[in-house]
């Protein structure tokens, strides 16, 4: 018995000391922390209420007063089509109406989404049919001003929605703000203000796509731009006579508007792309390629010759801007952005080259700068500036003359006598490749970019040798289609062991490439020409010739394949020697 009340005096000892501290816990100044607690609910219960619709008391009084803010809008129609009340008051009534849903969507709690958004939607529902019917068919409202109220209730969302991001509020008024300046420049045939807001609209939505909010709106609002503006061009482009219902539309602004289409969005990727260094999209490379050519179209159709020069010189401003931006900002950076920029500087200088100069001026400034092109590359080891001097050249060629004279040296009547520029873009052509050659690497890219260069400097060479191989014919006899037939055959043949033994004693593997283009030309040329114009003896030789080129050249390229995987080993092998 002592022993039991002993224990039971411990017991009742430490349950003292127990409360006490417990009481000292909860007399402590901190905050207290409350656990949630999740109630024991049945599993029958709980799939039970997934499904569950929302309840009345959230979602319908939402819907209920979006259709009493609708129906508010048609009581003021119903008042502005009676006549008692001035038309002005009442147009003035209705835009403070759809103006105070736009707030009241705006001044909605953050959690309550679905109301926020339901009342913009309310508010663009009353707006824009308003608008519509006050332009078309009360004629109150004239097309500029209803373009002004329909850009302010852009604005007015956007900046409502700015402090909170609110982007459904501002997709809605974005929607609203382009559907209807789309639909009223059809319907009114006033193409101008609409077009103003729809420009405004964009401007609106590349200031929000630089300070990084609501990017997915561009996407909405540039193919409306670009459609309006296209509309413009088309249809001042039209005799007087098919347009004359529509509004009239100075020079001026035909050429200002897609210009200022083309550095709107220009601005707005180069800062994107240069300032805040991101990468470059594809949308962003799309819409630049359609507005510029937008742009270009409309200066073309209603420019005077002496701003299409212009046009010209600004082409070559923006093409050293791409350059700059390219090698100097995105040289060891985003080579998505470095690609595009140096591609859209070749495209400007090939646009103002053709903009400004004569087709001989064209073609020694393009093969001088295709020569650069091909140095710059070489020095720097960068395989985008000989891709460049690789479309300088091609257009030098196409612009001086000298495509055609191969096309027809090599398979149609002899040509005469080449003009000097085609002497001189097919020298530019020899010069490249004995510059290009330089490229070293064994990847498909570098391999291509060799394998161009070759054949454009072959074909040239190829041209002159078969006119002038025929003109030492004709010394002797009147050449005839065989004749012809055989000494292309002959100089082809020729050409091709050339090229395939040149491969082979210099490594260079595109030269033996270039050798198989030229049997796979003599295959085709058989076909065409030998077999159809040549006789028994110059169908002979020409597939004497054909068998003995076909022979030889294989084995010379699995000479050169093997040279060139045995020198690739040796260089790799030395690459890991000296990484070690």
């Amino acid at each position: 018995m002592d022993d039991l009340r002993e224990a039971l005096a411990q017991i009742c000892t430490r349950l003292e000391s127990l409360e006490h501290r417990v009481s000292a816990i909860e007399h402590m100044p901190q905050p207290a922390v409350s656990l949630p607690v999740h109630p024991l609910v049945p599993q029958a219960q709980s799939s039970a209420a997934e499904y569950v619709l929302p309840q009345p008391a959230g979602v319908f009084p939402v819907l209920g007063r979006a259709m009493l803010g609708i129906a508010g809008a048609y009581v003021l129609r119903a008042v502005a089509e009676s006549g008692t009340f001035p038309k002005l008051a009442i147009v003035i009534l209705a835009l403070l109406y759809g103006g105070t849903w736009l707030v009241w969507a705006t001044r909605v709690r953050v959690a309550t989404r679905l109301a926020s958004t339901t009342y913009a939607v309310t508010a663009g529902l009353i707006l824009a049919p308003m608008l519509g019917e006050l332009t078309l068919r009360f004629h109150i409202l004239p097309a500029p001003v209803t373009a002004a109220l329909l850009g302010a209730f852009v604005l007015a969302a956007t900046v409502l929605a700015w402090k909170r991001n609110l982007s459904a509020i501002v997709w809605v008024a974005m929607v609203t703000g382009v559907c209807s300046a789309l639909a009223l420049l059809i319907l009114s045939r006033d193409i101008a203000p609409f077009l103003a807001v729809l420009l405004l609209i964009a401007a609106v939505s590349e200031f929000a796509a630089a300070r990084k909010r609501w990017l997915s709106l561009r996407a909405l609002v540039a193919p409306a731009a670009d459609i309006a503006v296209w509309s413009l061009v088309y249809v001042f482009s039209l005799p007087q006579s098919s347009r004359a219902e529509y509004a009239a539309v100075a020079t001026p602004a035909l050429l200002v508007f897609p210009s200022l289409l083309f550095l709107l969005y220009g601005a707005s990727i180069a800062f994107r792309t240069v300032s805040q260094r991101q990468k470059i999209t594809v949308f962003e490379i799309v819409q630049s390629a359609i507005s510029f050519g937008l742009a270009g179209i409309s200066w073309f159709w209603f420019a005077p010759a002496v701003r299409i020069t212009a046009f010209g010189v600004f082409c070559w401003l923006l093409a050293a801007g791409c350059y700059t931006a390219a090698f100097v900002f995105f040289n060891r950076g985003e080579q998505r952005n470095y690609r595009v920029y140096a591609a859209w500087s070749a495209a400007l200088v090939l646009a103002g080259s053709f903009v400004i100069l004569t087709p001989p001026r064209a073609a020694l400034l393009l093969g001088a700068t295709a020569v650069m092109s091909i140095v710059l590359g070489v020095k720097v080891k960068r395989l985008m500036p000989g891709y460049q001097g690789i479309t300088y050249l091609a257009a030098a060629a196409f612009v001086s003359g000298l495509l055609r004279y191969v096309g027809l040296a090599m398979a149609g009547a002899l040509p005469s006598a080449p003009v000097w520029t085609v002497w001189v873009v097919a020298v530019c052509a020899i010069l490249c490749y004995a510059f290009g050659s330089r490229f070293e690497g064994a990847r498909w890219n570098q391999r291509l970019l060799r394998l161009l260069l070759a054949l454009l400097a072959v074909s040239a060479v190829a041209a002159f040798s078969v006119s002038a191989l025929a003109r030492i014919t004709a010394a002797g006899v009147i050449p005839g289609a065989s004749h012809v037939a055989i000494v292309r055959t002959l100089l082809i043949c020729v050409s091709a062991l050339a090229l395939a033994y040149s491969g082979v004693r210099w490594q260079r593997v595109e030269l033996v490439w270039s050798a198989y283009f030229a049997l796979a030309f003599v295959s085709t040329k058989l076909l065409f020409e030998d077999l159809r114009y040549g006789h028994s003896g110059s169908i002979a030789i020409s597939l004497f010739l054909y068998a003995v080129a076909l022979i030889i050249v294989p084995r010379l390229g699995r000479t050169a394949r093997g040279t060139e995987s045995v020198a690739n080993s040796v260089s790799n092998q030395k690459a890991t020697t000296s990484t070690r």
